[in-house]
């Protein structure tokens, strides 16, 4: 038996794009709301307008959708058994209120899945903005930085982004199918792609639930029950060898990893984007990495770039791999995902509250 054929199976799916081949086929992905659909999201939307209404609350009941909803069923689909991603353009966010703008996101996130913390603070609605902070900080996430984040996967079924306020320049939003890199790796280096199914230790930048090692410990691929699942985020791969007790990354691995790297950033093989205001990116993290460019921002406060975030649960989703959960909190679909530790209370901040903390 060759050391190939013991490797999963060279990907076939829909979610093994090549991103020069994407980006023909922009009118398969890019989605335009029609005037009908925008009326009645605002009208869903209108009656949860106050202070009362707790946005983090809220089902698909609560923003009925008759006509837009059975759309957005389908990109659900399309997201977790298809190309894995999909940009809707056209939300006129720059007449509403953050709270307004807020509500229509969480409204339509909630017709995809079920909303989960995305920090130590319990946000299930996240605001992506440059705080001048420093990834260098272990407790300091990238997208709180102007750094180019390098290609990632969250730790959710599907991350949402809706953007308010795009950067002066940069900030490009770029997407690669991880399918496609492990078939690059596989044809290419079948010798290193064995370590990268094996355990790797990542950081996890201070944000550590009860009980649970200030790393993880998963593979880059994991290949259960037909499925081959990617976890993977550089720059906190590396930040976990401060760990004393964290497996040490060898020649190889390092080799491995460059590797990697070298692959999601080839122009042939990522798909990049430049997210315009009110426009809504959904990515499925079990299929797709995603990577955001440095940018420059716009001095006037207003005008700074701004997102919000939302981390999705996905019913009908695929089985995860039993050590997802020590990440994950639960492999049970539907219910998984997102970044609980001791203290945390789930809550929607606003940004004053994230500009002071």
């Amino acid at each position: 038996m060759t050391r190939e054929t013991m490797l999963p199976p060279i990907q076939t799916g829909p979610a093994a794009w090549i991103g020069a081949e994407m980006a023909k086929r922009q009118d398969e992905w890019r989605i335009h709301f029609a005037p009908a659909e925008l009326a009645e999201i605002e009208v869903a939307a209108e009656g949860l307008l106050t202070e009362a209404f707790n946005i983090g609350a809220m089902t698909k009941s609560d923003f009925p959708l008759p006509t837009l909803g059975p759309r957005l069923a389908e990109l659900g689909r399309e997201l977790i058994g298809g190309r894995g991603f999909a940009l809707l353009r056209g939300l006129p966010v720059a007449n509403y209120s953050e709270r307004e703008a807020a509500t229509i996101f969480y409204g339509l996130g909630a017709h995809l899945g079920n909303a989960r913390s995305q920090n130590a603070q319990g946000h299930v609605l996240g605001h992506v903005r440059d705080l001048g902070v420093s990834s260098a900080d272990p407790k300091v996430r990238i997208y709180q930085t102007t750094e180019r984040q390098t290609f990632h996967r969250d730790s959710t079924d599907v991350v949402g982004l809706l953007c308010l306020h795009p950067a002066k320049s940069g900030g490009l939003s770029l997407l690669v199918s991880a399918e496609s890199i492990f078939n690059e790796l596989r044809r290419l280096r079948p010798d290193l792609l064995e370590l990268l199914l094996q355990p790797i230790a990542t950081d996890r930048r201070d944000e550590v639930p009860a009980g649970m090692l200030p790393y993880l410990l998963i593979p880059v691929f994991t290949w259960y029950r037909g499925y081959l699942t990617p976890f993977y985020q550089r720059q906190y791969i590396d930040s976990a060898q401060r760990f004393a007790d964290a497996p040490r990354l060898t020649e190889r691995h390092v080799e491995a990893l460059d590797l990697f790297d070298d692959l999601t950033n080839d122009p042939r093989l990522h798909l990049s984007m430049q997210l315009e205001q009110g426009d809504i990116q959904f990515v499925y993290n079990h299929a797709l990495l995603h990577d955001r460019t440095s940018f420059e921002d716009w001095p006037d406060l207003a005008r700074r770039r701004h997102l919000l975030r939302l981390w999705l649960s996905v019913p009908g989703d695929r089985p995860l791999p039993p050590e997802f959960a020590t990440r994950f909190g639960s492999v049970e679909i539907g219910d998984r995902g997102g970044i609980v530790v001791p203290g945390t209370e789930l809550c929607v901040p606003w940004t004053d509250e994230v500009n002071s903390s």
